[in-house]
């Protein structure tokens, strides 16, 4: 495939390619997501393609989910436990809601905002009394979820 020099019938392939016809690339980078995760932490990179592992993930980097819950809510039943220790995750809260550094600030205008390195979601969500409650949600370059909630 012009990767690699043919040495008796058989490829010898450039730095960066593999494969019989050295067609397959080692190069990473198209597979990586805006989180900077390989294929979202939901695939495995195969010839600078990915091939997504959770069938509910796709796309060139499996970001897309068309079934998948918003980010807030999918974390709003356990912001709220941890932060206001109500809702439908109250009794299991410390076995299923561990998952996220929770951070409480004072007010909205605390929330951390647009233009910092880590994606984030702003969040306002009903909660068991039907009151708002605000959060961000954020995954730092570690993989770490980050939640700051306004108490």
């Amino acid at each position: 495939t012009g990767n690699g020099i043919c040495k008796c019938r058989v490829c010898e392939c450039f730095p960066n390619f593999t494969g019989s016809a050295c067609d397959c690339s080692l190069d990473t980078s198209p597979c990586m997501a805006s989180n900077g995760q390989i294929c979202n932490g939901r695939g495995t990179c195969e010839c600078g393609t990915c091939n997504c592992t959770d069938p509910k993930f796709q796309g060139p980097t499996c970001e897309m989910c068309q079934t998948c819950l918003g980010v807030c809510a999918e974390h709003k039943d356990c912001v709220q436990c941890r932060a206001f220790d109500k809702g439908e995750k109250k009794e299991t809260c410390s076995q299923e809601c561990m998952h996220f550094n929770m951070t409480r600030v004072e007010s909205r205008d605390k929330l951390p905002q647009p233009g910092q390195p880590d994606p984030l979601s702003h969040c306002k969500e009903k909660d068991v009394d039907d009151c708002w409650f605000y959060f961000t949600y954020s995954v730092n370059s570690n993989g770490e979820a980050n939640v700051h909630v306004v108490e």
